[in-house]
């Protein structure tokens, strides 16, 4: 009798854990994507607002302001670098190593930054440290989104791989909000404070959310589909595979990852416009932020779902095509000082519209590559796209003209480039009802 139930109780905790583990693997990312990102956007919104009197010479306030978003877009040189070596790492030896180390690195840079000199303390050592806490930021933030997709891809279930995927973007934007709600309290403090210590506490509470995202990631399991594939022969260099076997696929993610401007000229350039142009007072458009990434959390998992049953491609052109229309209205807005229009146009464009692209595109991006390729493929592809997403708010502050129709070549940039990723993925294949073995087969 005994024989019969121990193998009945341990077939029943088997499907027990087979249905506990794509949701705990979605919470790792999410709450890892939450960390990781708090640490990356912290940096974005400091950049926006106090880096340039801190960490540069205040005898050009607009090659201060120029300077310190070249220091936000620098860690996207380190990337496409970062990519290429995690992204072997990952799909050589595992997804779980590269989540590992991603976050502790992120971790480490973020602090460091909180102890830094400033530029009055130390001179032109001061951004030199700074640079290269970024450049460490880089390298992590490289292989934490492709790391975390591919986990949570490979052990969703079939016909809800965009739904259990898309909460790595619904941690990242939780990280923003958690980045912005920390930097009310601080935006709101006396400026000599602020500038003095009061920046800091931002930096250094990155220690705390770095051991609440490694004590979740520590269990998870490696995911059945790479465990399979390891039984077979390993692809002796992934890259080399990737690029001989699916190199159209990354160019069409590194067009598409483009789309990534819209993200980081609403949460970094218009912050930027709005404070220091415009006099929009700081607690006003970090609400703007906040109320925005709070609407994200619940369209992105929506819009995932939606792509579940009608497919990635429809999904995400619309958000793309959506974001390239209304940043026109939200950053007239802005010019105009309307502040009830700067809430409802920042709202629909970060919040809803763009939450389509967000939402789907880690599932749309996995789902292009093999399993043996994957992490390589989708770290690579956003990584190079993603550089010019952070180039933006730098490129942008060069392009914004005098005079109250000085915003229009901003937001002819931002079109041209949500437009060029709308126009890559249509012309990729529908994946939605693929297997996962036939994944990145033709």
């Amino acid at each position: 009798m005994t024989s019969s139930v121990y193998p009945a109780a341990a077939a029943a905790t088997a499907e027990t854990e087979a249905v506990k583990t794509p949701k705990k693997a979605a919470l790792a990312s999410w709450i890892g994507s939450a960390v990781e990102y708090y640490d990356f956007f912290i940096y974005g919104t400091a950049a926006a607002l106090i880096f340039p009197k801190l960490f540069f010479s205040a005898d050009n306030p607009q090659a201060a302001a120029f300077a310190s978003f070249a220091t936000f877009g620098v860690a996207y040189i380190t990337r496409p670098l970062g990519a290429v070596a995690l992204g072997h790492i990952g799909d050589r030896f595992g997804r779980k190593k590269v989540l590992t180390f991603t976050l502790l690195l992120m971790g480490l840079s973020t602090f460091m930054i909180g102890c830094l000199p400033t530029y009055g303390q130390a001179g032109i050592l001061s951004p030199i440290l700074l640079v290269i806490a970024r450049l460490l930021q880089g390298i992590s933030a490289a292989g934490e989104q492709a790391g975390a997709n591919s986990m949570t891809l490979e052990h969703a279930p079939a016909n809800r791989r965009a739904f259990f995927t898309s909460f790595t973007l619904s941690g990242t934007q939780a990280g923003l909000i958690l980045a912005t709600l920390v930097f009310l309290p601080v935006s709101a403090m006396p400026e000599a404070q602020m500038l003095s210590w009061g920046w800091r506490i931002p930096f250094f509470l990155s220690a705390l959310v770095v051991a609440v995202g490694f004590w979740v990631r520590r269990t998870l399991p490696e995911t059945p589909v790479f465990e399979k594939e390891q039984e077979h022969e390993k692809a002796g260099l992934p890259v080399a595979v990737l690029f001989r076997t699916q190199w159209a696929d990354v160019l069409r993610v590194i067009f598409a990852a483009l789309v990534s401007v819209v993200s980081t000229i609403f949460s970094v350039f218009t912050l930027s416009y709005a404070v220091n142009t415009m006099k929009i007072d700081r607690p006003t458009m970090l609400t703007v932020l906040i109320l925005a990434n709070v609407v994200a959390l619940g369209a992105i998992p929506a819009f995932a779902a939606l792509s579940d049953r009608i497919g990635r491609r429809p999904v995400f052109i619309f958000g793309a095509l959506g974001s390239a229309a209304l940043i026109w209205p939200y950053m007239w807005a802005i010019s105009q000082g309307n502040i009830p229009l700067i809430f409802t146009f920042g709202i629909l464009l970060s919040g809803v519209v763009y939450s389509a692209a967000n939402g789907v595109w880690p599932s749309l991006y996995g789902e292009m590559f093999g399993t043996k390729v994957r992490l390589s493929g989708m770290a690579i592809g956003t990584q190079i796209g993603f550089a010019l997403g952070g180039f933006a708010p730098a490129i942008s502050a060069e392009l914004l003209g005098a005079g109250p129709t000085g915003w229009v070549p901003v937001a002819a940039f931002v079109t041209a480039t949500a437009a060029i990723a709308a126009v890559s993925i249509f012309t990729a294949r529908e994946t939605y009802r693929t297997p996962m073995e036939m994944l990145g087969k033709r």
